[in-house]
């Protein structure tokens, strides 16, 4: 296998497609093979392409990882130019009501901020995504180190990120790799890691 810096264009399907493979259900739970990609990969690679990083074997990409350097200005860039044209192709009511596709309709429509408390120490935030050929062989560590390097690089102090609550293995992965609980949800927990 291969890591490498993500390649604008030639990555960008393949990494769709990885969301959509591990997102919620998997990709049998989902009419629609765009929206998770849209929600969770479009934007990162689109303004910060310098922080993504693919994981490639014989068959293609298997995983990827990918971050915006400065939360604040992240979430001011999408709400200029990322939503308002998926806020068109996506009305709210899209699709039925008890679909999966409707939660994450209405997360373009209203997307979640990150608390204040967090990005004043964790300014930078992070996905990573696997395919199960990728899973428990290293490369999530790999990846985590070149994204680290990169975001330390650029001077961020902090990184954090969101998981859900019965997602023990990356729980435990983030811990594994140096990630602190910071606060904890019903649903989720939000992890952060000091970078320098």
């Amino acid at each position: 296998m291969d890591v490498r810096p993500y390649r604008r264009g030639d990555d960008d399907d393949a990494m769709y497609e990885i969301c959509l493979k591990t997102g919620p259900g998997g990709e049998d739970a989902f009419t629609d093979r765009r929206l998770l990609g849209e929600l969770f990969v479009g934007p990162y690679i689109r303004f910060d392409p310098e922080f993504a990083f693919v994981v490639e074997d014989d068959d293609g990409v298997s995983g990827y990882i990918i971050a915006a350097l400065n939360t604040r200005l992240f979430e001011q860039r999408c709400e200029e130019e990322w939503w308002p044209p998926l806020r068109q192709r996506y009305p709210l009511h899209s699709f039925p009501e008890e679909s999966n596709e409707t939660r994450f309709v209405r997360m373009i429509h209203q997307p979640p901020v990150a608390a204040d408390e967090i990005v004043v120490e964790y300014p930078s935030h992070l996905h990573i995504d696997l395919l199960p050929r990728t899973q428990g062989k290293g490369y999530g560590g790999v990846l985590m180190n070149l994204l680290l390097d990169a975001l330390r690089d650029a001077g961020s102090p902090g990184v954090h990120l969101g998981v859900g609550a019965g997602n023990t293995n990356a729980i435990g992965f983030y811990h594994h790799v140096g990630f602190t609980t910071l606060s904890t949800s019903a649903t989720g927990r939000a992890m952060g890691m000091k970078i320098r």
